[in-house]
């Protein structure tokens, strides 16, 4: 079954957290020549069919999500990175309208230099995933399992990323083991964890 909405305007018109102030940053978003639709269930706003930013109602903020927030020029470090292991991306968060009514101009600021970023095809120089140092559970895995490794290393560098958290997040030897084990088989698959 397909959830999405391609209609912006219903999306906008449901009601949710921080109703207002995401339709007072489409207002704005709009004004900034993006094209607008739906994706992740969220308005994304696009120049030449790439992503610039999204609005995100979260629960204690109502945020805009630069995709390539990294490249951007920040000095009043207005944007934060949108998680510990984000690496592109960079939110600009509100809590009241009054903010958005404040930053108008540095919104505006950001999204010129976020098309500017997009248009001059510039991309975020991420960590590699030879870089990463994987838990010894793993890497025993990789040592004894030739298919494993070559397998893995076939994987696209996100997906190893999103096994090197996985496996880095749990704290106890043997609930690292564990996960090991139970990804082995998506691995040899080619198959990343939101494959399945």
């Amino acid at each position: 079954m397909d959830l999405s909405n391609p209609d912006p305007d219903a999306w906008f018109a449901k009601p949710r957290a921080w109703r207002d102030e995401c339709a007072r940053l489409r207002t704005i978003l709009l004004e900034c020549d993006l094209a607008e639709q739906l994706k992740w269930g969220k308005p994304t706003y696009t120049v030449d069919g790439a992503n610039v930013v999204l609005i995100m109602p979260l629960k204690q903020t109502c945020t805009l999500l630069f995709m390539k927030g990294a490249l951007l020029k920040d000095p009043k470090g207005l944007l934060v990175q949108a998680g510990e292991n984000s690496q592109s991306q960079r939110q600009m968060r509100f809590t009241a309208m009054a903010e958005i009514d404040k930053l108008e101009k540095a919104i505006k600021g950001f999204v010129k230099q976020a098309i500017e970023v997009e248009k001059a095809g510039l991309k975020v120089a991420f960590k590699k995933s030879s870089d990463l140092v994987y838990p010894k559970e793993f890497q025993d895995s990789l040592d004894r399992n030739s298919a494993l490794r070559e397998a893995f290393f076939k994987l696209t560098p996100g997906r190893q990323r999103q096994y090197h958290l996985y496996f880095t997040g749990a704290k106890l030897p043997a609930t690292r083991a564990s996960r090991v084990e139970k990804a082995i088989p998506l691995i040899l698959d080619g198959m990343g964890l939101d494959d399945r």
